[in-house]
């Protein structure tokens, strides 16, 4: 589903990523993993609009996508969490959700002055979506809450929960586990495994190996902007040089 060829960014005199290439295959968890400054989360921004890349291709379903602003990616039904969310703090739950859908006609001031019945039937439908989704989180019951009022983990089921607004094929997930408590760790697991069995792929950094081999089907592990090795988790946890990167020789 998505492939990522001698991919390159610099910045300044520094390699963050380094000729970098990589597969994640369809309907599958893919972790990408690796120390600090290992070029992760430039891959992330590289393959979602944020950075332009210095050389390289990015192809998504078989269409290339590197150079594309992000909102043109996230239209082809990309979708990522950062990881540090991002909610709209002075906004409810539910208003942070049916913010997502694009091309809204509420949008139009004239569809507003000579359509109104078409823009509350769509805002009417766009809400019932929404609520769905809140259920299906388990932040039904915080719909009416101001999102800066939500604690951390909440917060990241908010992200993953205005990621399906927009009906994504593959989610970029940026440490999902850094800040959340282990029950709301263990909710935002379910989550992740159920909308796998619906279909959507998901690429996700992680340093919580724990979380990693429970999760994924394959790992990647880059350091120094570079791929240095992939497989099962199992045998990631076993490559000597995984851990001669993570630890020192």
């Amino acid at each position: 589903m998505l492939e990522v060829k001698e991919l390159e960014k610099r910045f300044g005199g520094i390699k963050a990523v380094d000729k970098c290439s990589l597969q994640v295959e369809k309907g599958s968890i893919t972790g990408l993993i690796g120390p600090n400054g290992a070029g992760k989360t430039t891959v992330f921004n590289l393959i979602s609009g944020l950075y332009q890349p210095d050389g390289g291709e990015i192809w998504f379903n078989g269409d290339r996508i590197d150079g594309l602003p992000p909102h043109q990616i996230a239209r082809k039904a990309i979708s990522r969490t950062f990881q540090i969310p991002r909610e709209f703090k002075e906004m409810t739950v539910l208003e942070n959700l049916m913010l997502v859908p694009q091309y809204q006609r509420g949008e139009n001031f004239f569809n507003v002055l000579f359509r109104p019945w078409k823009v509350e039937k769509e805002e009417k439908e766009i809400m019932e979506k929404a609520l769905k989704i809140l259920e299906f989180m388990d932040l039904v019951h915080l719909k009416d809450e101001y999102a800066k009022n939500l604690s951390s983990g909440q917060k990241k089921l908010l992200e993953l929960a205005k990621m399906l607004m927009s009906d994504p094929q593959i989610i970029l997930l940026d440490e999902p586990g850094a800040g959340v408590n282990p029950t709301l760790m263990k909710k935002l697991v379910e989550n992740i495994e159920k909308l796998r069995e619906k279909g959507i792929t998901f690429f996700l950094i992680e340093h919580d190996m724990d979380l990693v081999t429970y999760l994924c089907d394959k790992v990647i592990v880059m350091n120094k902007g570079r791929k240095m090795a992939e497989g099962s988790p199992e045998e990631i946890r076993r490559d000597k040089r995984v851990l001669e990167a993570y630890l020192g020789e």
